[in-house]
């Protein structure tokens, strides 16, 4: 069975960095990897995208995180990353890995990250 294994949130002061990572694990020999991004869910709000990555490298991201994110992927590892710089209270959130394989759209268990004032 696929599936998107997330790893590196955590607590960190407001300007601080964070890196997450997700990869795609279990039996990837037939998945195809289309496009990965990072969802975001704080309490009591809804999902919503901080950025996206296409295979070829295109990259879109949310204007709240323009200038502070970076989102990358390595195709031979079928990961997925976001670098956070310049952290700000209000990026507080599970993140979630999102990835299009095989033409179906699969969830990561989500990363907690908080950041501190």
């Amino acid at each position: 069975q696929v599936q998107l294994v997330e790893s590196g949130g955590g607590l960190v002061q407001a300007g601080g960095s964070l890196r997450l990572s997700c990869a795609v694990s279990g039996s990837i020999f037939s998945v195809s990897v289309g496009a990965m991004g990072w969802y975001r869910q704080a309490p009591g709000k809804q999902r919503d995208l901080v950025a996206i990555i296409t295979r070829g490298s295109i990259t879109n991201y949310a204007d709240s995180v323009k200038g502070r994110f970076t989102i990358s992927r390595d195709n031979a590892k079928n990961t997925v990353y976001l670098q956070m710089d310049s952290l700000k209270p209000e990026d507080t959130a599970v993140y979630y890995c999102n990835a299009n394989l095989n033409g179906l759209t699969r969830w990561g268990q989500g990363t907690q990250v908080s950041v501190s004032s």
